[in-house]
Parts: structure tokens; C-alpha cells; sequence
């Protein structure tokens, strides 16, 4: 097996609005407190060669994917079907999908994108030696709480305490996987998965960076110079970090902390990663209609008047909370129904990119969805690979994918989201996304 590795800068420039929160914050980023990087791993085999790259970027849209396999293919050969774009999903990072209200996208920044992802990936491919692969688990504990059931974090004073622990462990990851690369025991590198939205620092943040992931990952590449880290992201639907929507300077204090518990994590999975003699790679890359909820062209009318009334209430003002989040939801409805006018039911029902990347025992199960712990748990029994790990924001960005069963209210992730952005709700994502996966590996396997 040969890897080779590389990371590019994709860091925005200082004043470009910052991803997620909420209804038109205007969250302008004023200083850049640590460089975004897009860090790719070529890994080949025998004839075969696939390209991971992790981005510190909230997501990504299909076009930049394409783009990004195109440059990729021209300079390399390797195919589209082979490389793999993850987004950790720090919302403090530049807009990069374009969802209407949760930050303005910069066209001039999301043009040059592709070729910084691409460069990373050719850089790669160009590095790859032969290398001794290992693989650890270690437990990962007080980083992420389950956001439905906790709904708000505990006081930062609690959580900076080293022996927090959230009051239902087991609804979030508790298990940090990483895979390591060497050459004549010198760390060439690594990739860590996780499952925990990177949002220590919240909606009052103004500073660019990739949240606790991306420190964490920042300060053990310094640790081993010239080495570079992968963070994958697992399955974060659900699960918050214990430190979320504070004040600026409360959560930069604990964005520290927060990353340094995950780095010691990966550090002491780096330490006891053993051999893994398996030598193989692989890949598969398939689109997939899923089922969707139907929806009655009058609820959306009705709630399209709903909303529009909101906007003539007596003193209200567009710095009402209530008021932006009506217009998010006015614009999306009149998007919908347009498309319903005028036949364009097929942008309501996008085909979805599943992916998965076979290297040795380990099996990368890429999905384009803020995934539940509970479909991450399930695909991990059914699955034959001896270490299967689910990577979420992968490609492009297509909302969330809940579990069946949901612990409280789930009708934001359920609907809510993808009214806003204008497809029809899944109806059945929780079990179609496991049966697909698990059609996919009887292919890699075989």
C-alpha cells in the first residue's frame, strides 16, 4: 500500500459572513484565529487509487465536487468515483452551500475553492510512498451532548471541569477511531473520526477557524511536522459540543479546552495504533432516489400566508428574531410552489450521492447528510467490514438524515429543514440509507 499526503489553504478573507445559526445574523467574520486547510489522503493499491480530502468547511455544493473531480481526473487519472470530499462542518468557517439566511455566500471565494481543494488532492497523489498503515480506538468522552434531549448546554463552568460527563452518554459518540500512516516508524499521516457538530464557538463568534477539530488537529500536525491530519466527520446530526451558544469570549476560552480533550484523544489513538496487515483499496460511488413525504400544494399556501402576515403585525422590524425567520420560510415556500407551477417537481427530489472507500480493513461510508448516532449505530451492526466508519458531509450538502426512533421533537431536522431549502422531507431515510450502504459493501467486498 503507498500513501501520500498534503493540505492546501483555503482560508476566506476577513469580513465574509460566517455559516449557520440562524435567520440573518450577519455574522461577518472580523479576524482570522486559525487558517482553514483542505488536507488530502491518496491511498492506492494494486491498480487502484482513492483520494480523501477533509475540509474545515461547513459543506459543500455539487457543483464544487464536480469541479474539484475534474481538476483532479485532468492532472491525476483517478476517477470521480474515487475521491472523497469531507466537510468537518465548523460553522465558523465561511457560507459555502447557499442556504438562504444562514450566511451570504462569497461567489468570488466559492469560485477559487475547487482548485484549492484540487490542489491538496494532486499534492497527494504525488507524495504517495509506501507507508504501514495502523488503527486504534480509544474512549472520547466530555466533548458533545445529544442536542434534542439537552436541549441547552450546562453552565461553562460545569463543563470545563475535567470529569464532565453528559447526562445520556451513550445518544452521542463516546469513541474517537484513528488511522495512521508511517514510514519507517516516522508519522507520515493520520485520520481521526468523530461524531460532534464543531460548534464550541456559536452565533455571538465572529472569528474564522475550524472549531475543535480543527485546533485539535492544528496542534498535533505541529507535533509531527510535515505530517498531516484528516478529520472525518461521524455521525453529528444529533449531537451538539457541550459548549454551545455562549458569548464570544466564553466560548474562545473554551474552544481550548474543548480541542485539547480531542486531541489527547487522537494523540493517545496515534500512540497505540497497531499494524493492520490488510492491504487493499477500493471504492463506490452510487446516486440514489430516496423516498419522500408528499405535501399538498395548499398546506404550502397556507403557510405561505401565515408567514406574509407576520410581516404587517404592528411594530414589528426586520431586527425581529420572528420577522427574519418568516422571510427564510416566505422565500422558500414561494420557491416550492414555483417549482410545483411549472413542472419542476425533479429539483424537489435531487438524486443523492452515496460513496463509499475501501482502504484495508477499514470502510469509509460517505453520506451528504448531518447523520443520527442512531443510523450510525445500526449501519455498525449490520455491516460485515471490520472497521466501518461513517462520515457525514460528504460531496455535497442534502440536510439531515434522523434516526426512526426520535428521543423529543424532531421536526426540525424532519421538515422544517428541508422546507427551508426546498426539496420534499425524506420518508424513510433512517432505513434506505442503511439497506444502501449495505448493497454498496456487498460490491466492495466482492
Amino acid at each position: 500500500m503507498k500513501t501520500g499526503f498534503a493540505k492546501s489553504d483555503i482560508t476566506p478573507r476577513v469580513g465574509v459572513e460566517l455559516t449557520g445559526f440562524g435567520p440573518f445574523l450577519n455574522r461577518h467574520s472580523i479576524a482570522i484565529r486559525d487558517r482553514l486547510w483542505a488536507r488530502a489522503m491518496a491511498v492506492s493499491s494494486g491498480n487502484k487509487t482513492a483520494i480523501v480530502v477533509s475540509c474545515d468547511l461547513v459543506g459543500i455544493i455539487p457543483s464544487v465536487t464536480a469541479r474539484v473531480r475534474e481538476i483532479v481526473a485532468e492532472k491525476t487519472g483517478v476517477s470521480d468515483d474515487a475521491v472523497m470530499i469531507s466537510c468537518t462542518h465548523t460553522h465558523s468557517g465561511p457560507s459555502t452551500f447557499g442556504s438562504f439566511g444562514w450566511g451570504e455566500v462569497d461567489y468570488p471565494y466559492l469560485e477559487v475553492l475547487p482548485y484549492r481543494i484540487a490542489r491538496a488532492c494532486v499534492d497527494a497523489f504525488g507524495r504517495m510512498e509506501e507507508t504501514e498503515m495502523g488503527y486504534a480506538e480509544v474512549p472520547c468522552e466530555g466533548i458533545g451532548l445529544n442536542r434534542v434531549y439537552d436541549k441547552d448546554a450546562p453552565p461553562i463552568e460545569e463543563i470545563l471541569k475535567d470529569d464532565w460527563r453528559p447526562a445520556k452518554p451513550e445518544l452521542t459518540d463516546t469513541v474517537c477511531r484513528v488511522i495512521t500512516f508511517r514510514k519507517k516508524g516516522e508519522l507520515k499521516g493520520f485520520a481521526s473520526c468523530f461524531g460532534c457538530h464543531p460548534v464550541v464557538c456559536c452565533q455571538m463568534t465572529r472569528y474564522i477557524h475550524g472549531d475543535y477539530a480543527g485546533v485539535a488537529t492544528n496542534n498535533l500536525e505541529r507535533e509531527s511536522p510535515g505530517c498531516v491530519g484528516l478529520f472525518l466527520q461521524g455521525a453529528s446530526g444529533d449531537v451538539n459540543s457541550c459548549v454551545v451558544h455562549k458569548p464570544e469570549q466564553e466560548s474562545l476560552l473554551a474552544l481550548d479546552v474543548i480541542a485539547a480533550r480531542y486531541a489527547n484523544c487522537v494523540r493517545k489513538g496515534i500512540l497505540e495504533a497497531g499494524e493492520v496487515k490488510e492491504e487493499s483499496v477500493n471504492f463506490l460511488s452510487r446516486r440514489v432516489h430516496f423516498s419522500r413525504e408528499k405535501i399538498d400544494p395548499e398546506f404550502l399556501k397556507k403557510g405561505l400566508s401565515e408567514k406574509e402576515s407576520i410581516l404587517k403585525k404592528e411594530g414589528i422590524t426586520d431586527q425581529d428574531h420572528e420577522l427574519r425567520m418568516a422571510v427564510v420560510y416566505i422565500y422558500a415556500l414561494r420557491g416550492f410552489l414555483e417549482k410545483l407551477a411549472s413542472g419542476r417537481k425533479e429539483e424537489l427530489d435531487p438524486l443523492v450521492e452515496l460513496q463509499s472507500v475501501r482502504i484495508g480493513p477499514v470502510t469509509l461510508f460517505g453520506a451528504p447528510f448531518e447523520v443520527f448516532q442512531g443510523i450510525k449505530n445500526d449501519l455498525e451492526k449490520k455491516v460485515k467490514s471490520r472497521i466501518p466508519l461513517l462520515v457525514s458531509n460528504t460531496n455535497e450538502s442534502r440536510g439531515y438524515a434522523p434516526e426512526n426512533k426520535k428521543i423529543g421533537v424532531g421536526e426540525y431536522a424532519d421538515s422544517r429543514v428541508p422546507i427551508i431549502e426546498q426539496y420534499l422531507p425524506y420518508s424513510n431515510v433512517h432505513n434506505e440509507l442503511v439497506e444502501n450502504f449495505l448493497e454498496m459493501e456487498k460490491s466492495l467486498l466482492s
